[in-house]
């Protein structure tokens, strides 16, 4: 495992790290992500933006509506999201009309939510991060949430209106589990219960809560330049 980033020193070239949290659908990553919010870390959930920039009144809705037309609008003024994820599914260019309006939007926020940032340490959330070479870049260190296909499915399944074949097609869009955790600094098995997912995540906290570290582009722990 490489050395966590550490610097006791503080001073103008000092900044929060940043921890890319990510993992297959079904993972764990929102109960994760939960949990170090609890602890005190300062956590920017990309989906949760993405779902923001989409609701009534959001900053890309005018866009949304534009590109896609009334049909993907529901009554409320938001986006309809189940609408809108069975174009993409079938139509790659409504997939790539999409990203161009929400991904600047997302990462614009973001890194405005980072900078603000007043825990000890960032965390951000980003289901897509190992697919999505620069996301990856914003981060110091990458977190994956590992647990077998099988179980990320029975889970998804329990808790959405999605088939097994809806939610198989989704995994198949995500990378596989052994392309996330060669892209991972820290791995952590959801596998399990609760308690054992928690016991990992108090000790991961326990190692990062210190969070800042002498700011160097050339550091080797960094995801986007090793």
């Amino acid at each position: 495992m490489t050395p966590v980033p550490d610097a006791s020193a503080h001073s103008a070239a000092t900044r929060r790290l940043v921890l890319g949290l990510t993992g297959g659908i079904g993972s764990g990553k929102s109960a994760v992500a939960e949990r170090l919010a609890e602890l005190g870390a300062s956590v920017v959930d990309t989906d949760q933006i993405a779902h923001e920039l989409a609701a009534p009144g959001g900053d890309a809705i005018e866009a949304l509506r534009s590109a896609f037309g009334d049909a993907y609008i529901r009554p409320d003024g938001g986006l309809d999201r189940a609408a809108m994820r069975a174009l993409v599914f079938s139509d790659p260019g409504a997939k790539a009309r999409l990203e161009a309006i929400l991904h600047p939007l997302i990462r614009k926020l973001s890194d405005v939510r980072v900078q603000a940032a007043t825990g000890p340490y960032v965390v951000l959330v980003v289901p897509l991060l190992i697919e999505s070479g620069h996301w990856i870049e914003r981060c110091d260190r990458v977190i994956v949430i590992d647990a077998p296909d099988e179980v990320r499915l029975a889970r998804v399944m329990a808790r959405s209106n999605l088939s097994e074949p809806e939610v198989r097609a989704i995994m198949a869009t995500q990378a596989s589990r052994a392309e996330r955790c060669a892209a991972a600094q820290e791995i952590i098995d959801n596998a399990g219960d609760f308690d054992s997912l928690r016991a990992q995540v108090d000790a991961l906290h326990q190692r990062y809560k210190r969070g800042t570290f002498l700011l160097n582009k050339n550091q080797e722990s960094r995801p986007g330049v090793r």
